[in-house]
């Protein structure tokens, strides 16, 4: 009994997914009311968003057994595993929004290394003042993070060999290669050769790394890793079979409603981001500030190295363009948010100011969505 009342999101999400396997196509958009079709991608958005929360549990509980940096490495994969699967449901039922997938890496770049950053910093710093991470592994990610956001999100805008936004097939291949591999190797490095510049040790530690989860936290009821690797795959599977189902939804919210197509990106990356949000304020809170770093970085870091090429790949599968190239204002808005990220992570301490700044760079981001051109 104890283990349903854990589990119960995940076997919410279970009868879910069944309940739209037998009456899917009676409940299609087309097929009822607005209002209906509303409740609906409520009703869906709700319990998956439940779902992901019981992904979360497991991640970080397998966070405990296993340390860093591979409990917020199997968090973040789980995450962005997620939007992957709903970016590519999309695509795959056939909607013509070619920008879909660009909004949506976006969209996560921005929450993360502006509001998820900005969020954390401040809780953070309100509470403890000044706050220490490893310096290192900051350095590492923003590294990695760069090329992949020029390559993959600006480039694409100025090159001339594809119409705007878009790119030609030997660049195409050129990115999902480039994505693959230097993603590859960043994972070897943060997993097996330099795997301590992603933990931090306190000056007045003098032995071994200190991890930025302990095992005395008491938030969940920590079993065994093969329980928490099949509590968090249970977990994973509706919420990606599902995926296909709101993808209908939000799809047809967001014509019905007359919406700016970013906020379809907007939407999904929040659905994404929001269990992972509150666990990287969360370590910050308790002053884990490492953990909040390995979760936002590796997120944003995550979300372009494993998307840019799965994309690609669906692009050439159902033979839609794919738009990877932003605006003029957007890629100010990133160069701007990349240029702030280092400053921000150039010294071993963070406080409150850094934090503030991020959040005004976020609430620009959420302003420039409603401010496209009619």
């Amino acid at each position: 009994m104890a283990i349903f009342r854990r589990e119960i999101a995940t076997f919410a999400a279970f009868l879910l997914l069944l309940f739209f396997t037998v009456f899917g196509d009676q409940l299609s958009p087309e097929r009822i009311d607005f209002t209906s079709s509303i409740l609906l991608l409520i009703l869906l958005f709700a319990v998956m968003l439940w779902a992901a929360f019981a992904v979360v549990r497991h991640a970080e509980c397998l966070a405990i057994l296993l340390g860093e940096p591979y409990g917020t490495l199997i968090l973040t994969l789980s995450v962005i595993g997620i939007e992957v699967a709903l970016i590519a449901s999309i695509m795959i039922v056939g909607a013509d929004k070619p920008t879909l997938a660009r909004d949506t890496m976006f969209s996560i770049m921005m929450i993360v290394l502006n509001g998820l950053v900005g969020l954390s910093l401040v809780t953070g710093g309100l509470k403890h003042r000044l706050q220490d991470y490893n310096l290192q592994g900051a350095g590492a990610y923003l590294t990695m993070l760069m090329p992949f956001a020029m390559l993959g999100l600006v480039l694409p805008r100025f090159t001339v060999s594809a119409p705007g936004g878009e790119l030609s097939g030997l660049m195409e291949v050129f990115l999902i290669v480039m994505s693959v591999v230097l993603y590859g190797i960043f994972l070897a490095v943060q997993t097996v050769t330099h795997s301590d510049i992603f933990q931090y040790q306190p000056p007045e530690e003098n032995g071994g790394l200190l991890s930025s989860i302990h095992a005395d936290d008491h938030r969940f009821v920590v079993s065994s890793v093969p329980v928490h690797a099949i509590g968090l795959i249970a977990a994973l599977v509706p919420i990606l079979l599902l995926s296909k189902t709101l993808a209908l939804y939000v799809d047809f919210g967001i014509d019905a409603l007359g919406a700016p197509l970013a906020l379809g990106g907007f939407l999904i990356a929040a659905l994404i981001l929001t269990p992972e949000a509150l666990s990287a304020i969360r370590a910050a809170r308790s002053n884990q500030l490492q953990r909040s770093v390995n979760i936002c970085l590796g997120s944003a870091l995550s979300t372009l190295g494993l998307t840019i090429p799965t994309v690609l790949i669906v692009g050439w599968y159902t033979g839609e363009s794919v738009v990877l190239g932003l605006g003029a204002a957007d890629i100010v808005l990133l160069a701007l948010t990349l240029i702030v990220s280092l400053v921000t992570f150039v010294s071993e301490r963070t406080h409150v100011l850094q934090g503030v700044v991020h959040l005004a760079l976020f609430a620009a981001y959420v302003v420039l969505i409603f401010d496209a051109a009619p």
